[in-house]
């Protein structure tokens, strides 16, 4: 069954997927503006399917087309902070050669880097106002592999109040997700 999603839904979920990430560190610098043009971007954003917990989603960019897996924490500890909503996301972009790129909004100024934790193995994410992208690109692709074959992940991160936040995600529909991300995305 689709999920129905606003259009602020929309805008939040690719305001934070649509940005271009790279490896490289003078890159992170543009990602504000970047994040700028991707939310005017979105608003052409469409929901596509759902598989389990996860939506996919599509957007016609001027750079071309954008599809992302998108989810939202089943919990989030603790439970009496106010918050943004959150979303972990993990983007293609064919027309820029990106593939499964995997980014989060925490729905809240964050202090520090956080932490994935996929079953026994964690992965470093840095961070930049309210989003986090993995440190060590070169370990997109054994994030996914784990995401793929774990039941869930979690995210550990500190406010810049000093707020110590675990969200906790299910991976139920990811691998579908995944698979038609790739589809609608060739």
């Amino acid at each position: 069954m689709l999920r129905s999603f606003s259009a602020l839904t929309i805008l939040a979920l690719a305001a934070v997927a649509l940005p271009i990430v790279s490896e490289a560190q003078a890159q992170r610098a543009q990602r504000p503006a970047q994040n700028s043009r991707a939310a005017g971007a979105a608003q052409q954003g469409s929901a596509v399917a759902q598989f389990g917990d996860w939506g996919v989603f599509t957007s016609n960019t001027p750079r071309g087309k954008v599809c992302y897996a998108a989810s939202q924490p089943k919990t989030r500890a603790p439970a009496n902070l106010q918050r943004d909503p959150a979303f972990f996301f993990i983007t293609s972009r064919p027309g820029e050669n990106v593939r499964n790129e995997v980014s989060l909004t925490l729905g809240f100024a964050l202090r520090g880097d956080a932490t994935v934790v996929i079953g026994p193995t964690s992965f470093a994410m840095w961070t930049q106002d309210k989003g986090a992208w993995v440190k060590n690109a070169a370990e997109e692709g054994r994030m996914i592999t784990s995401m793929r074959a774990g039941s869930q992940l979690v995210v550990r991160s500190t406010s810049q109040r000093g707020n110590v936040t675990t969200d906790t995600y299910s991976l139920n529909g990811l691998a579908q997700a995944l698979d038609r991300v790739a589809q609608e995305c060739r």
